[in-house]
């Protein structure tokens, strides 16, 4: 990070233009960022200087901005052996990802008002913005804040999921009206699998699909606007798709490995056992339906579900991977198939930015006077994904020895530039 005599950073290239009709890719501009408030102060034609002219070879977009990370740390006053909130920003900053929204399942998650600010206090220490889920079991109660729940509807830490049914619609209709975001795998059916051979066997699409279902039917009943976390069934996505044809306000997200990896492919990986998350990795048509409903808008955030296990915890099973280093990187793959900048825009900036907007107090996901001064900064350079480069505590990373076509060049969060060139 560059400290700065100015009040003012100005940045010129080829940016992402805010209007989708712009009629190009690109437009060259001059970004003129309060370091103070840090917010843009202007967008306007370039002069040929600043504190950073760029060349052809890079892309200014908005802030890129993951909806779904596993910081994992609480007020609880344990060690934090993983991720905690300064580390995740470090690895963030490397990916060029300037706000993140961190989920509650910890184990004294955020679930009253005391427990989140407490939470939110540590957050403070990240080098990025930071939006906190706060935790909806099946003993909670809305918060006196707006700020977005999480339901865990299948097994996770300690005790904030549901069992069953009847105990999810008892909680959901203390929630009229909020935001709740769902990791949407039907318990029950866990329950009948639990003895099957393979992890993948153990948690099947059905469970997914029919968690989906039954969360979509829920909150219509209730008034809640639902949010379908790291979707990976394209039988889900046709639910989401009805449900939107019904009059409910649904969004989804889809994360990078469920978008690169699939039961047929996921052997070009070294150590494909470390690609076990929750949910799998499923089939190839899968993938090609949320790579298309990404592309078409109907996947609404591409969010990685970063879950730092280290590598003895995968050595032992544990499930989750890690992604925020390689997020922006991670872009090139989308652009090398078929994706635009302005797709790029809409679900890793745009959309993202509209949900922090609700809840923090800046405006994000735009290049434009009034909103957060932060950008990502892309360049045409190709990139070898290395574990020593990477920034996160877990050490390693589903994307290593894998060849991407560019790399984050700076992150600059509220005028506060990041420069990750050698």
């Amino acid at each position: 990070m560059i400290t700065r005599a100015s009040n003012v950073l100005v940045v010129e290239g080829n940016m992402v233009p805010t209007d989708p009709e712009a009629g190009s890719e690109t437009v060259p501009a001059r970004i003129e960022i309060d370091t103070a408030s840090g917010l843009i102060q202007a967008v306007t034609t370039p002069r040929g200087a600043g504190d950073l002219v760029l060349g052809d070879e890079y892309i200014i977009f908005p802030a890129f901005i993951d909806c779904h990370v596993h910081a994992r740390e609480d007020a609880s006053g344990a060690e934090n052996y993983k991720e905690n909130f300064r580390t995740a920003g470090e690895a963030a900053v490397r990916g060029g990802v300037a706000a993140f929204v961190d989920m509650p399942n910890n184990p004294r998650p955020p679930a009253d008002n005391d427990t989140y600010r407490q939470k939110r206090d540590l957050a403070a220490e990240s080098s990025v913005d930071v939006l906190l889920y706060a935790c909806l079991g099946p003993d909670t109660r809305p918060l006196s804040f707006p700020v977005p729940y999480k339901a865990y509807m299948g097994p996770s830490v300690g005790h904030i999921f549901f069992e069953d049914e009847e105990s999810l619609r008892e909680a959901l209709a203390h929630y009229h009206g909020h935001f709740v975001a769902f990791h949407a795998e039907l318990p029950e059916i866990l329950r009948r699998h639990r003895k099957a051979l393979t992890h993948a066997e153990r948690r099947p699409p059905e469970a997914e699909v029919e968690a989906i279902d039954l969360a979509l039917r829920v909150s219509e009943n209730y008034q809640i606007e639902p949010h379908i976390c790291h979707l990976s069934t394209a039988e889900g996505l046709e639910l989401i798709r009805d449900a939107r044809d019904r009059g409910l306000k649904v969004s989804c997200e889809v994360t990078p490995h469920h978008l690169y990896y699939d039961q047929d492919n996921a052997g070009v990986f070294a150590r494909p056992e470390y690609l076990q998350c929750n949910p799998p990795i499923r089939s190839r048509l899968d993938r090609i339906a949320l790579l298309e409903g990404l592309r078409s808008g109907d996947i609404d955030y591409l969010a990685t579900d970063h879950a730092p296990h280290t590598i003895d915890e995968k050595e032992s099973g544990a499930s989750g991977v890690t992604h925020l280093d390689t997020y922006g990187s991670f872009v090139f793959w989308l652009l090398q198939e078929g994706f635009s900048f302005q797709q790029i825009r809409r679900v890793c900036a745009e959309r993202p930015g509209r949900f922090l907007s609700r809840f923090l107090p800046l405006r994000y996901g735009k290049i434009a006077a009034g909103y957060a001064g932060s950008l990502t900064i892309l360049k045409r350079t190709p990139v070898t994904i290395r574990r020593a480069d990477l920034k996160t505590r877990a050490g390693w990373s589903v994307f290593e020895g894998q060849t991407f076509g560019g790399r984050v060049s700076h992150t600059i969060v509220r005028g506060q530039l990041h420069t990750l060139e050698d």
